[in-house]
């Protein structure tokens, strides 16, 4: 099977640090989300743009342990997308409801934002400190780059320009996904800016710059060209669920004693998803009564 090329993450600075930016192909990811949520093409479209997002605002973070969480909550029919990312490029994510079909935009492309809808964004950061770090912005137009872009300007006050995009392919498989994320330092002179500015005016879609083959670096070249953008690290991405089957029983163990003796009446073995990659864990009735004595010594009067 011909993967084409890997999924990985450059970070960049340019016009002598006036710029730091983040370009990124995650084609591979996108595919084994859509694959492993079998989410329709407009949901694969929504929670690729996200989860390609995730993975560069998750290797802006410092810290080995820090975590990102993006959520869009939304009043169309897409309901809501939640992706979580790590420092070192994994990211995991699902939409509430995978299976969304609708009509095409006026524009004839996949319309994400009809099926997010109006809503809000917020960016969670466990950053390690006693409280995480929240920001939440309403929805511009629910296509989530520039939901991104005012979420930047809003609230963490860092002039930015987010690209996001997704191609499918006819039999509804990922094509291509990726995108990019520039920032303009506190002290960027006026002209980078407007000539920023101007060349991010000219750029339709990220999809078309991914169609023509182009690779993260390409892609500021292509943006950045003439400030000379110097790249300081590469890294892979990629989709990673640390879910396990003890996290699984830890969450069925802390549902409702009521719950927990209703599924041991039923006499039929428990099965719990992963929200975040699917994987299902099947509990037997001993295993579950197990559970439910364990809170019973634990003085859980629930």
């Amino acid at each position: 099977m011909d993967k084409g090329m890997e999924d990985y993450i450059i970070r960049a600075t340019a016009g002598n640090g006036q710029v730091r930016a983040f370009a990124a192909v995650t084609k591979n990811l996108v595919e084994h989300a859509r694959k492993i949520h079998n989410t329709s093409p407009v949901a694969t479209a929504a929670l690729g743009r996200l989860l390609t997002a995730g993975t560069m605002m998750g290797v802006m973070m410092k810290g080995e342990k820090d975590l990102l969480t993006l959520q869009i909550k939304g009043r169309g029919a897409l309901g809501g997308i939640v992706v979580t990312a790590d420092s070192r490029g994994q990211v995991k994510g699902y939409v509430h409801e995978p299976m969304v079909l609708l009509p095409p935009n006026e524009k004839g492309k996949l319309d994400v934002s009809g099926a997010i809808g109006p809503g809000y964004l917020s960016v969670i950061k466990d950053l390690g400190m006693k409280e995480p770090y929240v920001g939440q912005t309403a929805l511009q137009t629910g296509e989530i780059a520039e939901d991104l872009t005012y979420y930047f300007a809003v609230s963490e006050q860092v002039p930015s320009s987010v690209g996001l995009g997704v191609l499918m392919n006819k039999n509804n498989t990922v094509s291509q996904a990726g995108g990019f994320i520039i920032q303009v330092m506190p002290f960027a002179e006026e002209k980078t800016i407007a000539f920023l500015e101007k060349k991010l005016a000219g750029i339709t879609s990220v999809t078309s710059l991914l169609d023509q083959g182009m690779t993260p670096e390409d892609i500021l070249e292509e943006l950045l060209g003439e400030l000379e953008p110097e790249i300081t690290d590469r890294m892979p991405a990629g989709f990673f669920c640390g879910c396990s089957r003890e996290r699984v029983s830890q969450a069925l163990a802390s549902i409702g004693k009521k719950d927990l003796q209703e599924m041991i009446a039923e006499g039929k073995p428990v099965e719990m998803r992963c929200h975040f990659c699917n994987t299902a864990y099947t509990f037997s009735i001993e295993e579950v009564k197990a559970l439910l004595s364990h809170r019973g010594q634990k003085g859980d009067r629930k």
